[in-house]
């Protein structure tokens, strides 16, 4: 068979970035095209082809969207409903929060407390209730509503609420409203439901050496934030419902094309963030060339994955690999060359702004998330950005399994032309990643936004505090 464009470019991609293996997929003028390179694994390879599942990682946070919305259209769930009418236990730091916090603001990242918890709740039915019951030691960072952070434990907490309202466990529950009324017989859950079929295994990329990435599955109280596996033509399916008018290809009416269309419609801004210019209802939105797009990425152990569509030209890119930190740059890149191929979209980089020491001075400091330390410093008129992980959550992921490095890579942050505390990543890793700065009612910088989280500054103490006074 003739190699495609399609198969030809993903192949180049995955040599020369060094991806062990990628599954992709694109709709267009509803025709599916699909392009598969290299390996399951390194250490039982076996080639990616149209039946290997990969994990997709938060693209499954619009799964667990869509079955709320399912339960909204029957009448059991309010969006605008306070959490607590369904998980009547639900506590947070913040009782205020506890009280007010809706449904609608565990899907757009604005419940405003710290969203990275990676507890294991074990592998029982209870994850989820146990998973909640943690959420009440997490640290209240925003107001409720007043910003946009990526909040996993908030998609956690709605998965509580879909299991409190059917009565049945989540990933139950995700079989009768989703999966099987849409036929995603290709989509799962559980390892043992994953292993007996051709799979891709997480790789780490590093120092030139590529290596599995272990455990090969996060733990069962993340699965509303991101804990499915899927093929390729699984993911397009995805894609085709949400770019259709609510019905499955049987004709099934799943959800009203008013409410599969409200998915869509901005809930929360974030100009400039690595997540797009808004949420709606779980989904991401953005442009790119001067088109809107609706999309949402995925991130899990080693496996990387991006999901984007272009509605008003009923088009969609899907790509999904096995290797990290460079997976996300392979799948920016395909997505990027579709866009262009398909449908002539290029999208024009930001012009970057080199800066002096001085000018650069005030985004330098210390901040933090509930997961890293950020440090930002000046280099070569951009910003330099390390990122450590927080000793107690690296002890959390070891227990798990989880091989945590010592250290990262940095990321370099050239401020953009035009636009106040706005940045991108110009070249290497995390190329064409966008994000802002944040500043407090004096003025002062007091957070950065990286890849979609904002990270508060740390206050400055003794010798730090002294430092400035204390310069020539």
């Amino acid at each position: 068979m003739e190699a495609t464009p399609f198969a030809e470019k993903l192949q180049e991609l995955a040599g020369e970035l060094e991806v062990p293996g990628v599954s992709a997929g694109v709709l267009h003028e509803g025709e599916e095209h699909y392009a598969f390179a290299g390996v399951t694994s390194i250490e039982n390879p076996l080639d990616v082809d149209e039946n290997t599942l990969f994990q997709f990682g938060s693209t499954g946070k619009t799964y667990t969207a869509t079955a709320m919305l399912r339960l909204v259209e029957r009448g059991d769930v309010e969006l605008d409903a306070p959490v607590r009418r369904y998980v009547p236990e639900l506590q947070l730091a913040d009782e205020s929060v506890a009280e007010a916090v809706t449904v609608l603001q565990l899907f757009n990242h604005t419940a405003g407390w710290e969203g990275d918890l990676s507890d294991d709740t074990g592998a029982g039915d209870d994850a989820l209730a146990l998973y909640v019951a943690k959420m009440a030691d997490i640290k209240q960072v925003t107001p409720l509503g007043s910003s946009v952070s990526y909040n996993n434990a908030a998609l956690s907490l709605a998965g509580r609420v879909i299991e409190k309202v059917t009565g049945v466990t989540y990933e139950k529950a995700m079989g009768e409203l989703v999966l099987e009324p849409l036929g995603l017989s290709q989509t799962w859950f559980f390892p043992n439901e994953v292993m007996t079929r051709r799979f891709a295994v997480g790789h780490n990329l590093k120092d030139g050496i590529v290596s599995v990435a272990r455990p090969w599955a996060m733990s069962r109280g993340g699965n509303p934030a991101g804990g499915m596996s899927a093929t390729a033509r699984d993911q397009l399916a995805w894609a085709r419902f949400h770019l259709g008018d609510g019905t499955a290809d049987d004709g099934t009416r799943v959800l009203s094309p008013e409410t599969l269309a409200l998915m869509k419609v901005p809930t929360a801004h974030m100009a400039g963030s690595a997540l797009g210019d808004a949420v709606g209802i779980s989904w991401l939105l953005a442009e790119k060339g001067g088109l809107s797009t609706v999309g949402h990425g995925g991130t899990t152990i080693g496996q990387h994955s991006e999901f984007v569509m272009a509605p008003e030209r009923d088009f969609a890119v899907i790509s999904m690999t096995n290797c990290g930190p460079n997976g996300p740059q392979l799948n920016d890149r395909i997505v990027d060359w579709a866009f262009e191929h398909f449908l002539g979209v290029v999208e024009t980089p930001p012009t970057v702004r080199r800066l002096t020491d001085d000018e650069l001075a005030p985004y330098c400091g210390t901040f933090e998330t509930i997961a890293v330390t950020v440090e930002v410093v000046p280099h070569d008129g951009l910003l330099r950005l390390d990122a450590t992980v927080k000793p107690a959550m690296a002890a959390a992921l070891r227990e798990s399994g989880e091989d945590v490095p010592e250290s990262n890579p940095p990321f370099f942050l050239g401020l953009i032309e035009g636009k106040e505390d706005a940045y991108v990543i110009p070249e290497g890793i995390g190329e064409g990643m966008r994000g802002f700065f944040t500043r407090a009612a004096d003025g002062t910088v007091d957070g950065v936004h990286v890849g979609g989280r904002l990270a508060t500054r740390v206050p400055a103490t003794g010798a730090q505090a002294l430092a400035p006074a204390l310069a020539p």
